[in-house]
């Protein structure tokens, strides 16, 4: 089931330079052109996280980290107006990292459980009560997946995004793509079914 969300694309319509332009400044050590794409695209890298990871400290760190290792790689991508979706790929895999770090922890008893996600700042005020109500019960699934199953799920239902896009986002191939969310699916669907009465 696809959960109601509004796709944006911070990138567009924008006004002043294009992408490419604010690439190639930032490649030659232009300071402006760093904060010009910082500006246009943190809030994009923000959601995403706060979609994938919840609410907590972490979420801020995680979109500083993303765009240190973009700012940092820059000379490595292809595109220059393929910024966006590239940015969301390293978004994606730190988000990963950090989850998997966090499952951990928990394992070994040196973190407890985090917040969970908000439901009200996710969905705002595009979706009923009821229908919050589900996403709440599904989120709480969600965050008991591994991983890899978690965020293939999420950018596909949450996000958004077409099969491709979870491939090349996760760095993956596209018969794995569908198989994690095939399988998170399932597991979601498991959890629904044990709780109907």
């Amino acid at each position: 089931m696809p959960i109601p969300v509004r796709k944006s694309d911070p990138g567009r319509g924008t006004a002043g330079p294009s992408d490419t332009a604010l690439v190639v400044a930032a490649r030659a050590g232009e300071a402006w052109a760093h904060e010009a794409l910082f500006r246009r695209y943190a809030p994009m890298a923000n959601g995403m996280a706060f979609r994938l990871m919840g609410r907590d400290a972490d979420v801020d760190d995680l979109v500083q980290d993303a765009f240190a290792v973009a700012f940092g790689r820059l000379d490595s991508l292809d595109d220059p107006q393929a910024f966006a979706a590239w940015l969301g790929s390293i978004v994606v895999r730190t988000a990963g990292k950090v989850i998997r770090r966090r499952v951990l922890m928990e394992k070994l008893g040196l973190r407890r459980r985090g917040e969970p996600i908000d439901i009200d700042a996710i969905a705002s005020r595009v979706c009923g009560p009821e229908v919050a109500a589900e996403l709440r019960g599904i989120y709480e699934r969600v965050e008991r997946l591994p991983a890899d199953l978690r965020i293939a799920f999420l950018l596909r239902r949450v996000e958004g995004m077409e099969l491709e896009e979870v491939a090349r986002a996760t760095g993956v191939s596209l018969a794995t793509t569908k198989r994690r969310i095939a399988a998170a699916q399932q597991a979601v669907e498991r959890w629904v079914d044990r709780e109907r009465p």
